[in-house]
């Protein structure tokens, strides 16, 4: 079919729409006018009346006068609308749906202003940005779709009237949790600027990110405020809470790569605690299901009403989360070995890696001054403990550089001889559908590319960390926050980096999860 005859089919006005779309689509971002400006300002408060007046609070009488008498509507999948069809609409269709009430929220960074000039002199501008929809409907507020809007404005005896609106693009994207949503619709790395706005207003004091490519550290970024006043570095310190744990892991498959430790023996033979000292199932708690986390531990004997340690379950036959079994492994190598975990991982990992500000605990030695505060909700820095003992679950304290080294080292395979390095990344236990857990990290099989995934998590109060390896294709990523919020920006971040890879491990961890920490 010929370009002309498609013109002939399309209506003028489809054809203006189509045009005004793609002229949208081509403007660059960096030409518009600033959101201090006071056209922005203006046009931002006309926008709010429309929508927030007019939309969400079905108050009509705010928007005859907004728009012109001439004025069109031209949505993607209602058509075009003039003016009076338009208010009928309105009234009908939003504000006296049986269905529920439909809202609107702008989508916070995504309101843009180009101005309009005619030899000089403003006659008018465009306006553009996204929205969120949602239903109300007794009184429960759910997410439906969101689309993205163009204005056009034009200065009307010095009062501003809108010309035409523009709806387009409506999709319902996937949503989670709103505690993993940041809410923020473009690319996040843009500009340093856009990153440390959107950092302030999720309350997030820093972040900091290292990059794997091709089994070598490619970058470290990092943005924010370590505590208040005092800029992130490349080599902030971080409590890191539960990605201890590989670090663990690793150690001692080290040990029984060497000879020195047994995977599958009773660790009853060099450590009972008194809690379980009666247990029918004390001698088949081993290293290997506990690594696996398969241990029937609770995850911290604290959390019980009693305070007690007890198996509830057989070891080896589940999967449950327990940071009690990575402490238990730690008593029971500390007592064959006369050592303390720090002093065996620092002679089998730290030192040989030059993990030089990787530490179990606070040391005598560690820049308290490079130290990145935990921060609650509000942003606010968290009163820290200092731990002076080993656990072998949590209260790592290390840097972004010093854990890329570490993994980098994973993706070598640590040293480790091809069949226990297979052990350690096969399936030990299934965590749900798409996440299994190997021996002391997440798998996560079948991604796009034929990829595989390895990763963990740190979760504690004031702090949010994760990270992922990708052994075939060589790449890594680290994201640390000194943050309560951090959640928020996960998903952004691993999406960017690690593209469809990203989206697939994102989708698996937060489709109906319960996140392990």
């Amino acid at each position: 079919m010929s370009h002309q005859l498609i013109v002939n089919i399309l209506t003028m006005k489809q054809v203006n729409l189509i045009i005004a779309i793609l002229i949208l689509s081509s403007i660059n971002a960096r030409a518009q006018i600033s959101q201090k400006s006071e056209i922005f300002i203006t046009l931002q408060k006309k926008d709010s009346i429309l929508f927030e007046q007019g939309f969400n609070k079905c108050n009509l009488n705010a928007i005859v006068n907004l728009v012109t008498n001439d004025f069109e509507f031209y949505h993607d999948q209602n058509g075009i609308q003039d003016k009076k069809t338009f208010l009928t609409n309105f009234k009908e269709s939003i504000c006296q749906n049986p269905k529920g009430k439909p809202i609107r929220k702008l989508i916070k960074g995504s309101l843009s202003v180009f101005p309009l000039y005619n030899e000089g002199k403003l006659y008018g501008a465009i306006q553009s940005g996204i929205h969120d929809f949602y239903m109300i409907n007794n009184r429960e507020q759910y997410f439906t779709e969101n689309a993205k809007f163009m204005a056009t404005w034009l200065l009307e005896k010095g009062e501003w009237k809108l010309k035409k609106e523009l709806s387009y693009d409506h999709r319902k994207p996937e949503r989670y949790d709103a505690k993993f949503e940041d809410g923020y619709p473009f690319p996040l790395f843009n500009t340093d600027s856009e990153i440390e706005s959107l950092l302030k207003y999720l309350k997030i004091p820093s972040l900091s990110i290292g990059y794997i490519h091709d089994g070598q550290l490619q970058q470290i970024r990092s943005f924010g405020e370590q505590k208040k006043d005092i800029p992130v570095k490349y080599n902030s310190i971080y409590k890191v809470a539960s990605l201890t744990k590989p670090i663990t892991a690793i150690a001692v498959l080290k040990l029984v790569e060497a000879g020195k430790w047994n995977l599958d023996e009773p660790l009853a033979k060099y450590y009972i605690d008194p809690d379980i000292k009666e247990s029918p199932f004390l001698n088949k708690l081993t290293t290997r299901n506990i690594l696996s986390q398969k241990s029937g531990f609770p995850n911290w004997r604290y959390l019980r009403t009693d305070k007690k340690l007890l198996f509830e379950f057989e070891p080896g036959t589940k999967f449950q989360y327990s940071g009690e079994g990575f402490e238990y492994l730690r008593k029971a190598i500390e007592r064959k070995f006369k050592k303390s975990l720090e002093e065996i991982a620092k002679e089998i990992l730290f030192a040989p890696l030059e993990m030089n500000d990787t530490f179990y605990y606070w040391m005598k030695t560690t820049d308290e001054s490079r130290y990145a505060v935990e921060s609650d909700t509000t942003g606010q820095p968290m009163k820290y403990e200092k731990y002076y003992t080993s656990n072998a679950a949590a209260n790592l304290l290390t840097t972004v550089e010093d854990y890329s080294k570490f993994l980098m080292y994973i993706l070598q395979h640590a040293g480790l001889s091809k069949q226990l390095y297979d052990e350690f990344i096969q399936s030990q236990t299934e965590v749900k559908t798409g996440i299994n857990w190997g021996l002391g990290m997440q798998i996560l099989r079948d991604l796009p590319n034929d990829e595989l995934a390895l990763q963990h998590t740190g979760g504690d109060d004031g702090t949010k960390c994760i990270v992922l390896l990708l052994p075939k294709s060589k790449r890594g990523l680290i994201i640390f926050i000194n943050s309560e919020n951090g959640l928020m920006i996960w998903k952004k971040i691993i999406e960017e980096y690690l593209g469809e890879t990203g989206k697939e491990i994102v989708k698996r961890n937060l489709n109906k999860a319960e996140r392990q920490d």
